[in-house]
């Protein structure tokens, strides 16, 4: 079956890449296969929902380890994290600017499934 071909569950589970957190500039967890596109896919639901800016995000992800990637809020903003590496949050940014990451990151994974010539409409927009 080629990538075009395939549908949409196994796309977001073999579209991988690397991923990494960092804080200033310092890389403090990085995946070299990482379900980006399932990432993606999660993240946009959570921009889309009612609840978004006010409920947390945790990746539930069919082939990653629960809570891989989280998203919390703080009294000082929203930071990232994982449970690889418990005791690290990133530093506390405001709403409008991790919606900007996230878009960011969105546009990244689908420029890049685009390469591999498949049509990203499989994930819904952020």
């Amino acid at each position: 079956m080629s990538p075009q071909e395939a549908p949409p569950e196994v796309l977001l589970l073999d579209i991988e890449a690397e991923l990494s957190i960092c804080e200033q500039g310092r890389v403090v967890w990085s995946e070299e296969e990482f379900p980006v596109a399932e990432l993606a896919y999660h993240l946009a639901l959570w921009l889309r929902a009612p609840t978004a800016g006010r409920e947390e995000f945790e990746l539930d992800s069919m082939q990653a380890e629960e809570g891989l990637i989280r998203v919390v809020n703080s009294d000082d903003g929203w930071r990232v994290g994982s449970i690889l590496t418990p005791d690290f949050w990133t530093s506390p940014i405001a709403w409008e600017a991790l919606v900007t990451a996230i878009q960011d990151f969105d546009r990244s994974v689908r420029e890049g499934i685009a390469t591999m010539g498949i049509d990203p409409a499989f994930i819904p927009k952020p």
